[in-house]
């Protein structure tokens, strides 16, 4: 018996794949740039947070006293008051011989938690008063501050008194005073340093963010261009 002929059978095609390593490398790169931008803005973002964070409080306190010191003359606020009383303190004997032992003892007998900040003496001069000359004795003035009290010496040389006005602030004149740095501290003031530091760098990662974030670069443009006429038109103005 004759065997069956052979049947052609129909060749199996096997897909060959072709890798183009060009497109291969920019897809690589152009993930890793992504993955670089999600890592620095992640990044930017917590350090946003954190630096806000430490500004938090100052930030109160600056935001709440600059509205009263904003409205000290239009629109007033009445709420930082301050007392003022006057007295005349007897001189020791004997008498302090310059400004600055002057200012030492006043410290000392007035029982202020800090030396004077400020002592001038003007020696003994002559003015005109009218048509005549006349001597002018020496004058010392002497200043001790702190956020919370102010007091203000004065002396003129042949007195046995020294003339004092007392200035004692409430709450409200207490922190608007913090607010300015009168009579603050060191400590203080490198405190409120950071807090300006601070205020620099969250604007400018704030603009940095949003930049990143946001695509309607335009509209975002046209606000900070719309504040900065703003803040120039006021400004000259004020002037």
């Amino acid at each position: 018996m004759t065997p069956p002929a052979p049947r052609n059978l129909p060749h199996k095609v096997i897909p060959i794949a072709v890798y183009n390593s060009d497109a291969l490398d920019r897809a690589e790169s152009v993930k890793k740039s992504r993955s670089r931008r999600a890592n620095f803005i992640q990044w930017l973002r917590k350090l946003h947070g954190w630096i806000g964070l430490w500004g938090a409080a100052l930030g109160l306190l600056f935001g709440s006293t600059g509205i009263l010191l904003n409205h000290r003359a239009l629109m007033k606020i009445p709420a930082a008051k301050v007392q003022e009383t006057m007295l005349q303190v007897p001189l020791p004997n004997p008498a302090p011989v310059d400004a600055q032992a002057l200012a030492d003892w006043l410290q000392h007998d007035l029982a202020f938690d800090r030396p004077a900040n400020r002592v001038r003496s003007e020696p003994e001069k002559t003015v005109a008063w009218g048509d005549k000359a006349m001597k002018q004795p020496a004058h010392w003035t002497m200043a001790f501050t702190s956020p919370r009290v102010n007091l203000q010496a004065e002396y003129w040389a042949g007195n046995n008194f020294v003339s004092v006005k007392r200035s004692d602030n409430n709450f409200f004149a207490t922190l608007t005073n913090l607010h300015k740095g009168t009579g603050a501290g060191l400590g203080w003031i490198l405190l409120v340093d950071t807090l300006a530091g601070s205020i620099i760098f969250l604007s400018l990662t704030g603009v940095l963010l949003w930049s990143l974030l946001n695509r309607r670069r335009m509209i975002g443009a046209g606000i900070a261009l719309a504040s900065l006429a703003a803040v120039v038109s006021l400004a000259l103005q004020t002037m």
